[in-house]
C-alpha cells in the first residue's frame, strides 16, 4: 500500500503527521509513505528516522494551503503546494492514497481538479462515521459539494451503503433522507425530488424516507445522506455541543469523581473517546478513482496514524470497485 501523506496539512506542523507517518510504519510493513512538503523541513527527520527510501520517502512541494486561504485562490497561487503534489501523485498512480489534515475545501478542490472520478459517480462526497445510541451511522455529504443535485444524493447513498457495510459491518444497511421534517413531501424542491428518486433506486427496499436532525445521534437509520452545506452545518454544530458538554462535565463532575467514585470517572472518559475524532482518524471522499482520507484540521499523531489505517482498510475492502460496480446496475 502506497500513500502520499501531507505533511504540511494541519493545525499544528509538520510533527503531527511525521509521527503518525512512523507509527503506522512501524505497524505495517508493507505500507510505504510518500511525505510530501518541505524539504528542509522534512529531510532531517527522514534521515533521523531509520527508515529506508523504500518505506518513507520525500517528496518536495512548494508551500501549502492556509486554513484561512480561500481554496480556489490558493491552488491558483501555489501549483506545486503540497496538497496539490499529492494528487498528482494520485493521479499518475505512484501512491494509491492521499491522507491530508490540511484545508478541506482545498483538499476536496485540487482532487476535482485532477478529475480522478470513479466510472459513473457523478460528484464525490465527503463520509463520516458518528456514534449514535444504537451504534454508528454514516453522514454523507458533509462538506464536499454544496448545493448536491438529486442525482447525486442517491449516488451519495449507494456509496454511503457500501461504506456502512465494508467499514461498520451492517449487512444490508438502511438508507435515511435527511429533512426538516419525517413527513413525505416535506423540504425543499431538491430534496422531495430526491426522496422520489430514492423511491426509485436499487436499494428502495432499504430506504426508510425522510429523517429529523433529532433522529441523526439516534440511529434513525444507518446511512443519512444530505447535500455538502447542510452536512457540514450538521457536523460542526454537532462537534461544538460535544466539546461544550466534555467540558461542563469535566468542570462540575470529574472532579469530584475522581476521589469518590473511580470507576464512574472511567466510564465517562470512556463515553468520551467514543466522540473523539483523533480516535476516527479521518473520513474518506467517496467516489475518486483512489483513496483520499481528509482529517481534521487540529489532527494529532494518533489522528494521522488511524487516518493511514483507514486508507489501508477501505483498499483491503475493494471499496472503489463495489462503488463502480453498483453505479453501473442504476
Amino acid at each position: 500500500m502506497r500513500i502520499a501523506l501531507d505533511a504540511m496539512g494541519g493545525d499544528f506542523g509538520v510533527q503531527p503527521n511525521f509521527d503518525g507517518a512512523i507509527a503506522a510504519l512501524d505497524e505495517n510493513p508493507d505500507l510505504q509513505i510518500s511525505l510530501v512538503g518541505d524539504v528542509e523541513t522534512l529531510e532531517p527527520l527522514v534521515s533521523r528516522s531509520g527508515f529506508s527510501p523504500d518505506r518513507l520517502k520525500l517528496t518536495p512541494a512548494d508551500g501549502w494551503i492556509e486554513m484561512g486561504e480561500k481554496p480556489v485562490d490558493g491552488l491558483r497561487k501555489k501549483p506545486n503546494c503540497s496538497i496539490i503534489v499529492c494528487w498528482q501523485q494520485m493521479a499518475t498512480q505512484k501512491v494509491d492514497a492521499v491522507v491530508s489534515a490540511g484545508h478541506t475545501g482545498a483538499v476536496v478542490a485540487a482532487g476535482l481538479r485532477t478529475r480522478l472520478f470513479l466510472k459513473g459517480v457523478k460528484r464525490p462526497g465527503i463520509a463520516v462515521v458518528l456514534p449514535t445510541t444504537k451504534g454508528k451511522t454514516v453522514l454523507m455529504d458533509v462538506g464536499a459539494n454544496p448545493g448536491a443535485r438529486p442525482e447525486h444524493l442517491v449516488q451519495y447513498g449507494s456509496m454511503g451503503s457500501i461504506y456502512a457495510r465494508e467499514f461498520l459491518g451492517i449487512e444490508r444497511p438502511t438508507v435515511g433522507l435527511m429533512n426538516i421534517g419525517s413527513e413525505d413531501g416535506k423540504g425543499t424542491d431538491d430534496v422531495r425530488d430526491s426522496h422520489a428518486l430514492f423511491l426509485k433506486s436499487p436499494f428502495r427496499d432499504r430506504f426508510i424516507g425522510n429523517v429529523e436532525g433529532r433522529d441523526l445521534y439516534q440511529g434513525g437509520a444507518d446511512v443519512v445522506i444530505c447535500e455538502g452545506f447542510v452536512g457540514n452545518v450538521l457536523l460542526k454544530a454537532a462537534e461544538g455541543m460535544v466539546d461544550m458538554l466534555m467540558k461542563t462535565v469535566s468542570a462540575e463532575v470529574l472532579g469530584a469523581l475522581d476521589q469518590e467514585r473511580p470507576q464512574a470517572l472511567e466510564a465517562f472518559k470512556s463515553l468520551g473517546r467514543r466522540f473523539e475524532y483523533h480516535e476516527a482518524g479521518g473520513a474518506p471522499l467517496l467516489g475518486v478513482d483512489g483513496i483520499a482520507i481528509i482529517c481534521h484540521g487540529s489532527s494529532n499523531s494518533r489522528s494521522i496514524f488511524n487516518a493511514l489505517r483507514v486508507a489501508t482498510t477501505l483498499k483491503s475492502r475493494r471499496i472503489n470497485e463495489q462503488i463502480v460496480d453498483e453505479l453501473a446496475i442504476q
